[in-house]
């Protein structure tokens, strides 16, 4: 599934996910104290260009706690409604699910992106 489900992702939404994501890490690089937001959205473009074969494990730190909320206030939550809002109408037949699913994995990961790891499965 992880392959055909990547291609299939990639062509059906995946594309303009990703595009958001590298958006938001262009316009975070613009400023030097938002060049390492930027680096992690660019990290977190290839995730939402192919997430299946991919998890996210989530630590915690101060720092990152810090910085999560700084990034939710300033492109956090746009990103997670647009994967919300994706992911409800994926969810809305059968053959969607699985990747509504994925839509919703990155979602969470949009409104807390910092202390997340992306791992193989």
């Amino acid at each position: 599934m992880g392959c055909l489900g990547n291609v299939i992702w990639f062509i059906f939404g995946g594309f303009f996910g990703g595009l958001s994501w590298l958006l938001a890490g262009i316009i975070w690089c613009v400023t030097i104290v938002g060049i390492p937001i930027g680096l992690q959205c660019f990290k977190l473009a290839g995730l939402s260009f192919w997430p299946f074969g991919k998890q996210v494990v989530y630590s915690t730190s101060s720092m990152s706690f810090l910085v999560n909320i700084l990034w939710l206030i300033f492109s956090g939550f746009w990103l997670a409604v647009g994967h919300f809002i994706s992911g409800c109408l994926l969810c809305i037949t059968i053959i969607g699910i699985p990747f509504g699913m994925q839509s919703f994995k990155l979602a969470k990961l949009a409104l807390m992106p910092f202390g997340a790891q992306v791992v193989s499965e």
